[in-house]
């Protein structure tokens, strides 16, 4: 990686946490012998011309935010050569980081970024289903139907809640669900499955919404995605059997849960929604969504303990479905603000 470090940080980010740190992971990083550059993002736009330029300019890119960030980032990265991402956990949810086993202190993690390894992951790309509609990457898991409803209160829910709001975003959304009807077609064989569910996601990641192991078989780097939706049950069972499962992973093992293996998915509904990936928006229904592998470099513990997350480097597999794995269930918001979360 480039000695020279481009520190882009959302300053409002984690209820304002990733503006108070940002002091203190400069001066760790500069202690790494690193030349520091730190830009605070405006807003979206801002944050992908601040990532484009840096990494044009041979600087590595680090990100002190959370989800939302890394995937406008990532966006604007994957189309430059040489290009690598740090990441330095500054939100809520910093589901990424937890995943690749990057430390949950920022002013830690900063030994990551001196001294951490380079590792291609994949990226998720959502889009209409028109020929030429504009297309937008994610990091993690991109859900739609219950889990718009959670996102948007989260999004919206005061910052002293802290980690709390992803609970708080799913129980509000529940007072007043109604199941829809939704339908996704399969690239694997065509396949189409029509259901009456809570949500419906595509997982390039295995965690969302602080924590939440929303499809906890999904790797980064196997070029596919576990394409998952939670069927309609009541919503006292939602409650009792779905949702306090879904920390731990253990919810795969309810009837209620489906998973499909696909390299690209299009997801449609009987009534709009608005489809969340990373906390924020990224379309609307119909889309279609993509695995594109080794998209976007970032760095990773040299000694990696991530469990899997990481698939041994080697061709994706053939696309395959199946039935019984993992599910989204009320995955909620990256942080709310001008810039990404």
């Amino acid at each position: 990686m480039s000695a020279r470090v481009c520190l882009i940080v959302n300053p409002v980010a984690g209820g304002g946490k990733a503006g108070r740190v940002a002091p203190s992971v400069e001066e760790a990083l500069r202690g790494f012998g690193l030349s520091v550059r730190r830009v605070d993002t405006r807003d979206l736009d801002h944050a992908r011309a601040l990532g484009r330029g840096a990494a044009m300019g041979g600087e590595t890119v680090v990100a002190l935010s959370g989800d939302g960030l890394l995937g406008v980032l990532a966006d604007v990265l994957r189309e430059v050569d040489g290009a690598v991402l740090g990441i330095l956990p500054g939100g809520r949810g910093n589901d990424l980081a937890r995943v690749l086993g990057i430390p949950e202190d920022p002013v830690a993690a900063c030994a990551v970024i001196a001294r951490g390894i380079p590792r291609a992951i994949d990226l998720g790309l959502v889009s209409g289903t028109e020929p030429g509609a504009p297309v937008r990457a994610f990091v993690g898991i991109a859900s739609v139907g219950f889990d718009s409803d959670a996102n948007r209160i989260a999004n919206e829910a005061p910052a002293w809640l802290g980690g709390l709001v992803y609970a708080y975003g799913a129980l509000r959304a529940l007072i007043s669900w109604r199941p829809a009807r939704f339908e996704i077609e399969l690239d694997s064989s065509g396949e189409r499955h029509r259901f009456q569910a809570y949500t419906v996601g595509a997982a390039n990641s295995r965690a969302y919404g602080g924590g939440m192991h929303a499809a906890p078989e999904a790797m980064l780097d196997d070029g596919l995605l576990d394409v998952l939706a939670l069927e309609s049950v009541s919503k006292v069972a939602f409650v009792t059997k779905i949702l306090p499962k879904v920390f731990s992973g253990a919810h795969v093992h309810e009837p209620s849960v489906r998973t499909y293996r696909a390299s690209e998915v299009v997801i449609e509904a009987d009534r709009p929604f608005v489809m969340y990936a990373d906390g924020d928006p990224i379309g609307e229904l119909p889309v279609r969504v993509r695995a594109i592998g080794g998209a976007i470099t970032v760095l990773v513990p040299a000694e990696h303990p991530a469990g899997g997350a990481l698939a041994p480097l080697s061709p994706p597999p053939q696309a395959v479905a199946s039935n019984d794995n993992s599910a989204a269930t009320g995955g909620a918001g990256a942080d709310a603000s001008g810039a990404a979360g």
